[in-house]
């Protein structure tokens, strides 16, 4: 046979959304490389992509249904046949939906960010059974919020103009590790003289290679936002014809910034007051300049008690001194809401049964609803779980209550995936599921105006089936009728975006297909002259719907749960403020098990200052305890200024049956939930730190 190149995209949950060229011959898929033609992708892949044949053909891949037969948790199972496997689930299914079809629950995020093999076939089948609702609230929920209620929708700066940037200011985020096309249009900048500045309590890769680093405390960014209103009011820094034609809200808005002086705000950061003050006036004179400033905020800074107004807040600064007027200026937050999905074509919600309204269930805080009895507030017991394109035993927080969820012996779950995570371990039914090299699927992204199609490259390997097929499959066998539930994949991905959008109005599947890879017709700059999203059609500084909403409808900061200023009590037995960013090699949970990308980044780390490491004794290569009242977990220290005193920083996600000690840096992430869109406050936690012996 001949080799030929197959179009696809890589479906993780990144803002690059790249665009794959996958070498086949003899029906093997023999290198995926970056598309060279994709303006965005430009032939790179990052180090964890460039190696997904090595995932796809991993010895460990499941490749067969297989049924428990040891303890939940214990990971022990034999192969079994499809017919088993659907006979099994619709039997159990069967018997709940007769009862209270609520008490099944689905889990899943963005194992694929795909349309078709993430949420079209399976919202249908959950729908028509009238299952609980999921609320995908775990990565981007408080800051998408937050930029809703202020710009309108998750739209921003192209990332096709950031090589024109003159300031960029990266807060929140690690592009070296998470947005490595950004970084790469980044350092053209700084190759053509911008100047970078990087906000994060952590010197991170991306910091280290910034102009200036301000390493302000975890949950303080809306301090540090109001702080910079001060002055850019106080001083005039200012773009008052935008803000008198294009902004809602600012003599109140004024007012509240007043309350922020410098001082208060470095203090709340824990930063100095010059840091403050020249972060402003850098921020305001480039503005009044006309050069092109850009703010790249990400989700670091929602993880918080605070995050959804530390979003708002940040997001209010290009508004008032004009940014938006230039194509490279503003603020890049997610450029998802530019997409006109069409959901309802896809999911289906007209199948839940007339006059029902299923239940919500927050994925943030399933380990404590797994464990909550029924009653008339919460409705059914959970007594069913599909979990599909996510691994919450590892990913979700305060991890051993999940994991005690899970382990219920009265609770039936089944779990679709190509490998034996931490949650497949306590599946009773596991299913071999699809990589993105065997399967058919459109993309949209968030982080470029670019719909995705992605080819099947190869046969699907051993027995595994698409997420879409195995709902279809288990439709059939619930003797579910309606003619949506025989859709091809090819079909429903025919539906995925609206054509009487104007923004996808070119948008065709067949020739997507062909091409790979189509821009969506946007603004060059998107809120140049005003335009915005929101009900008044401005930059909303007052937001009325927040009023209506229960929420400060003013920029505000909202202290962290758990800090040494916010929390007293607490601090007295753990001082530390402790944040789990992503590690360089790893995509959440995914690509862990690959083993050449595990040895790169070695076990477990915590990095601590050496201010806090000498009051504890500890030195580089000590294995430590890191521990609250919720868990423990170990890692290996390493003394470093890269953390900032009173931090600690574990790069995460490790699978916990890989980690040392069997946890992850989830065993002391708390449940509560952000102010606005429900999210998780992953980095708004304190811990103490202990040296300990080396784990056996």
């Amino acid at each position: 046979m001949s080799t030929t190149i197959v179009r696809g995209v890589c479906p993780h949950d990144c803002p690059d959304t790249c665009a794959m060229l996958i070498t086949v011959k003899d029906g093997v898929a023999l290198e995926v490389r970056g598309d060279p033609e994709h303006p965005t992708t430009a032939g790179v892949l990052c180090t964890k992509v460039a190696r997904y044949t090595e995932r796809t053909y991993h010895a460990d891949r499941l490749l067969y249904p297989q049924k428990r037969v040891g303890p939940k948790g214990a990971g022990q199972f034999v192969r079994i046949s499809w017919d088993e496997a659907l006979d099994t689930i619709a039997e159990k299914l069967t018997g709940i939906a007769a009862v209270a079809p609520q008490a099944l629950v689905p889990y899943s995020y963005a194992g694929t960010m795909g349309l078709v093999q993430g949420e079209a076939m399976a919202q249908r089948f959950f729908h028509q059974f009238g299952a609980s609702l999921l609320d995908r609230t775990i990565c981007a929920t408080a800051g998408a919020t937050g930029y809703k209620y202020t710009i309108g929708a998750s739209i921003g700066t192209d990332v096709e103009q950031v090589q024109h940037a003159r300031l960029i200011i990266i807060w929140g985020s690690n592009p070296i590790v998470s947005n490595l096309h950004f970084w790469m249009r980044v350092q053209e900048a700084k190759r053509n003289g911008a100047r970078l500045i990087a906000i994060d309590p952590y010197r991170s890769l991306t910091a280290e290679k910034c102009h200036q680093h301000i390493a302000l405390l975890p949950g303080t960014d809306a301090a540090l936002a109001l702080g910079m209103m001060h002055v850019l009011i106080k001083e005039n820094l200012l773009d008052e014809d935008y803000i008198s034609n294009y902004t809602l809200g600012f003599e109140q808005l004024a007012a509240r910034a007043a309350e922020w002086p410098p001082e208060r705000s470095a203090s709340t950061c824990g930063i100095t007051v010059e840091e403050v003050l020249q972060l402003a006036r850098d921020y305001g004179n480039s503005c009044r300049r006309g050069d092109a400033t850009l703010i790249r905020l990400n989700y670091g800074v929602q993880r918080v008690h605070g995050g959804g107004m530390a979003v708002r807040s940040i997001a209010c600064l290009p508004a008032l001194t004009g940014a938006w007027r230039q194509p490279a200026g503003g603020a890049m937050l997610s450029l998802s809401g530019a997409f006109p999905k069409n959901n309802a074509a896809m999911q289906r919600p007209d199948l839940i049964a007339p006059g029902t309204a299923p239940r919500t269930i927050n994925m943030s805080s399933i380990g404590d609803d797994l464990l909550r009895p029924a009653s008339a507030e919460f409705g059914p017991q959970i007594q069913a779980l599909i979990v599909y394109n996510s691994n919450p035993v590892a990913i979700a927080p305060d991890s051993d209550k999940v994991a005690r969820g899970f382990a219920r012996e009265d609770l039936f779950t089944v779990v679709l995936e190509h490998f034996q995570t931490d949650t497949a371990d306590y599946a009773d039914i596991l299913l071999p599921a699809t990589t993105q090299l065997e399967h058919v699927d459109v993309h949209a992204a968030y982080g470029h105006y670019y719909m995705m199609a992605n080819n099947a490259a190869i046969a699907p390997l051993g027995e595994s089936k698409s997420n879409s097929e195995f709902f279809r499959l288990l439709a059939r066998r619930m003797h579910y009728t309606d003619p949506c539930f025989s859709d091809t994949d090819d079909k429903m991905a025919a539906l995925a975006f609206r054509k009487e959008d104007s923004r996808a109005v070119d948008f065709d599947w067949e020739s997507l297909k062909r091409s790979g890879w189509q821009k969506l017709h946007m603004p060059e700059a998107p809120f140049a002259e005003g335009g915005f999203l929101t009900p008044s059609g401005k930059c909303e500084f007052y937001s009325g719907q927040m009023q209506r909403d229960g929420l400060d409808p003013l920029p505000d900061f909202i202290a962290p749960y758990e800090s040494v200023q916010s929390n007293v009590e607490l601090a007295q037995h753990f001082p530390l403020a402790m944040i789990s960013p992503p590690a360089r090699n790893f995509m959440n949970s995914t690509f862990v098990n690959v083993q050449s990308l595990r040895d790169t980044e070695g076990e477990p780390h915590l990095d601590i200052h050496p201010a806090d490491a000498a009051q504890r004794t500890i030195q580089t290569g000590d294995m430590v305890r890191i521990f609250n009242r919720r868990g423990s977990m170990q890692a290996r220290a390493r003394v470093t200024g890269k953390a900032r005193a009173g931090v600690v920083v574990g790069l995460s996600i490790w699978w916990k049956k890989l980690s040392g000690d069997g946890q992850n840096a989830n065993a002391v992430t708390s449940q509560k939930l952000t102010d606005m869109g429900g999210g998780a406050t992953f980095y708004d936690v304190l811990v103490e730190v202990e040296k300990v012996a080396d784990l056996a």
